[in-house]
């Protein structure tokens, strides 16, 4: 079921298909330095309090509430980062209190690449590298968890798209086509593909990949 703030998104007749977050493994990641903290901690007050080193060194347990309260603001902003297919659009919901929400009509998605690691394989995560033909191009969402899954109901989503909710066809009776890329907007996703790039959200590798793909369609 969505929370409360993505039913608010959500236009009439439309519903969520599918919702995934990043991998469990990216939480862990973030929460790494507060774990160690937290053992370093632990470990320390507890020798000093056994050996009586100090009479005070049970108030070193309060050091504690510091990585605490990080993992809680980590799991938090983990929790409210999240990947959601409706029957319409693709939708990327991050902030705890600050709500930053990006979406995708299904009708401009033009191709989907998943790439998956062999850990990312064995542990249920991967890449999903979404081209559209609106302004923003392209969206990359980075080792979201169950990616399979995830592109499947997006496809599927797409291709009921030709139909209303009440299972009849549309007046044209013609299944949605993927919008063709004209040679004016490739420049355009290029740059948006650069600019991607220098923030770090694909490599180098597969800018110049996506790159020359894209080159090639205007030839």
């Amino acid at each position: 079921m969505p929370d409360s703030y993505i039913e608010n998104l959500l236009g009439e007749k439309e519903r969520v298909v599918f919702t995934t977050h990043q991998h469990i493994f990216i939480l862990l990641s973030t929460m790494t330095w507060e774990l160690l903290f937290t053992l370093v901690t632990l470990v320390v007050v507890t020798l000093l309090w056994i050996f009586q080193v100090s009479p005070l060194a049970p108030v070193g347990y309060a050091l504690l509430l510091i990585p605490l309260v990080g993992m809680v603001a980590d799991f938090m902003d983990w929790t409210n980062r999240e990947f959601i297919i409706t029957n319409r659009r693709v939708i990327q919901v991050a902030g705890v209190f600050n709500k930053n929400v990006t979406d995708s009509s299904l009708e401009k998605v033009n191709d989907v690449k998943l790439e998956q690691s062999f850990l990312g394989r064995m542990f249920n995560y991967g890449d999903v590298e979404i081209l559209t033909a609106s302004e923003l191009g392209v969206n990359v969402f980075k080792k979201i968890g169950d990616p399979i899954r995830f592109k499947t109901a997006m496809l599927n989503a797409k291709e009921q798209m030709g139909f209303e909710e009440n299972g009849y066809p549309r007046a044209a009776a013609q299944p949605v086509q993927p919008a063709e890329l004209s040679a004016n907007q490739i420049p355009d996703l290029i740059a948006r593909l650069d600019e991607l790039r220098r923030q770090g959200a694909i490599s180098e590798s597969e800018f110049q990949n996506k790159k020359a793909e894209l080159l090639r369609k205007i030839s």
